[in-house]
């Protein structure tokens, strides 16, 4: 075993996990799921049947990854945020035949306490604030806060806040990589 399981942790048959990755206290990783390489999973999380997380996904305390969710490669899921996977869940009804996919794209992060509204794709390295509702897909490398969420910016790929110039051109202060802004859609230059 490559990986690191903590003795208070459930991990059910059939799920695969990377090396590298650390499964901390009380948590359970169901059958079916995939878990990457070197991922981070605190404790009290549950990833449900047939999940799929990338390589280096971090996933904080109390989260709960729901069957439908894939987050791809360095995506990050902040302290007790929440997925859903039905739009209009009743105890007395099994819906388990309409579950909604969500994709989380790559290095794409979600604060602290956000509801993923299912059937929502979030794009690569957007920035959820903490609390948010998202009820819509997120273009990359947008910047949503609010319920429902709402768009107030662009951030880099290293999370900080990009301001473009008249031609519509920036650099990230600290990843030095060059942004446009083109038709309402960013790309990063390198």
């Amino acid at each position: 075993m490559d990986f690191f399981v903590h003795e208070s942790s459930v991990i059910d048959e059939g799920a695969t996990i990377g090396s590298g990755t650390k499964i901390w206290h009380f948590s359970h990783i169901m059958m079916d799921s995939i878990i990457g390489q070197n991922c981070n999973i605190g404790q009290n999380v549950v990833i449900s049947p047939k999940v799929v997380l990338g390589n280096n996904v971090k996933v904080q305390n109390n989260v709960s990854v729901y069957t439908g969710v894939v987050c791809e490669d360095d995506v990050f899921l902040g302290p007790s945020m929440v997925f859903t996977n039905v739009i209009n869940p009743r105890s007395a009804v099994v819906r388990r035949d309409q579950y909604q996919l969500t994709t989380v794209k790559r290095g794409a992060s979600i604060g602290a306490n956000a509801t993923i509204v299912c059937g929502n794709d979030l794009g690569e390295y957007c920035l959820i604030g903490a609390g948010a509702v998202v009820t819509k897909d997120v273009p990359a490398f947008a910047l949503v806060v609010g319920n429902p969420s709402r768009q107030i910016g662009w951030v880099s790929k290293h999370g900080h806040q990009l301001k473009f110039d008249d031609q519509g051109f920036t650099t990230c202060e600290e990843g030095m990589d060059r942004y446009q802004l083109i038709d309402n859609e960013v790309v990063c230059l390198g």
